[in-house]
């Protein structure tokens, strides 16, 4: 099962019973929903209208907390720790995963000093462990550690929860990747064309050449039948050739010595 369809199910879970809590009795469903290992989008439940009330009442923080979940990292937990409960492990292991999808959202290379600084990491052995056991183990991230470089390449990332007014953003991008994909295929196209063009100029010298090579050979083949003809005619003339027989059996004539 992939990591989609896991997402899938634990969202209408968790969905469900939010659904059905209000006020502090919501405090659970967001602990466990945030300590989840297999959790990694939340605005699901961010709308859920009964999370929507606790904005501006006694128990707002359980909604800072989901939101921290769905759009911060752990440098922003660490700017705010002071107005936020105090994470356990797993809620604080499930910070720093999306930490990394952050990261990689916007670069493919990413640095093990910038990973070290933003996850709190203190050695490099760490941070390698860290990345292969609780991110391309859990199959949130694929990539290659560079230990000479000294950098995380990433090839694939999950998406996170889009933040506020980052939906318009994303238009934008896909917009102007669909124009350059456009773009791309005009392009192509028009050298689809150019090469058939060039092919049928191919085929066409191609032909005349042939038509050529036919033609000569066709000229020397008649020109070989004339001159077999005109030597057979030379030939077969009367009188044109002595016969060498004939001359040999008539007598010759003696010749009488002048007196």
């Amino acid at each position: 099962m992939d990591i989609e369809q896991k997402q899938t199910e634990f969202i209408d879970q968790f969905v469900k019973q939010a659904s059905s809590l209000k006020g502090s009795a919501l405090a659970s469903v967001v602990t466990e929903a945030t300590s989840h290992p297999s959790l990694f989008a939340f605005s699901e439940i961010l709308a859920v209208p009964n999370v929507v009330e606790l904005e501006g009442t006694e128990h707002s923080v359980y909604l800072d907390v989901l939101r921290l979940f769905a759009y911060g990292t752990w440098s922003d937990y660490k700017s705010n720790s002071s107005c936020l409960p105090e994470l356990g492990s797993d809620q604080a292991l499930k910070l720093k995963q999306l930490t990394v999808l952050t990261l990689a959202e916007t670069n493919k290379v990413l640095a093990y000093d910038q990973l070290m600084q933003e996850l709190d990491v203190t050695n490099v052995r760490e941070l390698e462990d860290f990345l292969i056991n609780e991110c391309m183990y859990a199959g949130i991230v694929r990539g290659k550690l560079d230990q000479l470089r000294r950098c995380f390449e990433v090839q694939f990332a999950a998406g996170r929860d889009l933040r506020p007014g980052q939906l318009g953003s994303m238009i934008r991008t896909l917009s102007n990747w669909l124009t350059t994909s456009d773009n791309l295929l005009v392009s192509i196209q028009e050298k689809i064309k150019w090469a058939d063009n060039m092919s049928e100029l191919d085929k066409k010298h191609r032909k005349d050449v042939e038509d050529r090579v036919e033609e000569v050979k066709k000229s020397l083949s008649l020109k070989a039948n004339i001159d077999i003809r005109e030597h057979e005619e030379i030939y077969s003339e009367p009188g044109g050739v002595m016969d060498y027989e004939e001359d040999r059996s008539r007598p010759k004539r003696r010749r009488h010595p002048i007196s």
